[in-house]
């Protein structure tokens, strides 16, 4: 590369298909929304199809069976499910079956940097 050519930047990834998922899904439904995912990852060459929970109603054995198609779908096809706006108790159920799943958006839990101090005492040697 010389002087007189500009440097180009980085295309930055597509964002991930979403799938949104709203109201009680029938089981008659489920094999249509399991093509969706197929598609969905064909399609776009994504690893990972997002899927938009926050509509999907109460938590339940229906959205817990739903979503392990749905990700039995995506493994198939090469990818994985990613939630979107999980009702909490619905991330516990799923946990609780053996089912936990990526979210977006999810809080960070980790140890804070071994070089910061959360509170000094008097007298203690600067580092």
């Amino acid at each position: 590369m010389d002087a007189k050519t500009p440097a180009v930047p980085a295309a930055l990834p597509a964002p991930p298909p979403v799938l949104v998922l709203a109201g009680p899904v029938s089981r008659e439904e489920v094999r249509g929304l399991c093509g969706d995912v197929r598609r969905l990852l064909a399609a776009s060459r994504a690893r990972v199809v997002v899927c938009d929970v926050g509509g999907l109603g109460p938590p339940g054995l229906g959205a817990v069976e739903l979503l392990a198609r749905l990700r039995l779908a995506a493994v198939r096809a090469g990818g994985g499910i990613r939630l979107r706006d999980p009702d909490p108790a619905l991330l516990a159920l799923l946990d609780l079956v053996g089912l936990p799943f990526e979210t977006e958006r999810q809080p960070e839990q980790r140890e804070p940097s071994a070089r910061v101090q959360e509170a000094v005492e008097p007298g203690d040697p600067p580092l």
